[in-house]
């Protein structure tokens, strides 16, 4: 069943990355998973653009138009997605230097997997106020970095020492991947592609 590790990875974490490395379902599997759970930013993120509005400190709401709050929420999506699979993509070619030969499922897997509470955060978008989402992305980001140091050893079958190297090359990564994301978003922004704001 898609998204039947969710509940595991937030009650008991190390036994159900054990779990997931004993199962290794579908390639196609772990991409449902994140097909689904990326909505959640994308639909609550619109929802909270076009309907209720931000507030960031003092002033007025912020609201978009409901077709800017769209198009961005669908670039969201896609945009969550594509990270999540050049995640993988980098975490399977980092593995060789650290004499690990995953396949591309148990690479999307971790990557799937991890990125999970950060998604999770786009709940947070429903009550858009900016220190709360700020609060709760930190928390989001925290366990999400967590989950990878405990399943790397586990998915990659690794000592526990090369494990922490590992994954915090894996964190660098993300790091940049992060930055082309924001890079990208910034061009299609000057492009034309920007929110268009309510009056």
């Amino acid at each position: 069943m898609i998204l039947n590790h969710l509940w595991g990875i937030y009650t008991h974490p190390r036994e159900e990355w054990h779990n997931i490395d004993t199962r290794h379902e579908s390639y196609f599997y772990a991409l449902s998973h994140i097909a689904i759970i990326a909505l959640i930013p994308a639909v609550c993120g619109y929802y909270s653009a076009a309907h209720i509005g931000w507030s960031i400190g003092a002033g007025d709401l912020i609201k978009l138009t409901a077709s800017s709050a769209m198009t961005m929420s669908i670039g969201m999506y896609f945009g969550l997605i594509a990270g999540v699979v050049a995640l993988a993509i980098m975490i399977h070619e980092l593995a060789k230097a650290f004499d690990a030969t995953p396949t591309y499922t148990q690479s999307l897997e971790l990557a799937a997997y991890t990125a999970t509470p950060i998604f999770m955060v786009g709940f947070a978008a429903l009550y858009p106020e900016l220190w709360v989402l700020m609060t709760v992305g930190l928390i989001g980001v925290s366990y999400s970095i967590y989950l990878l140091y405990s399943g790397v050893p586990i998915l990659m079958h690794m000592p526990e020492e090369k494990g922490f190297i590992y994954s915090s090359s894996v964190v660098t990564c993300a790091l940049i991947l992060l930055v082309i994301l924001m890079v990208g978003s910034v061009i299609l922004w000057n492009m034309g592609m920007g929110p268009v704001y309510t009056h």
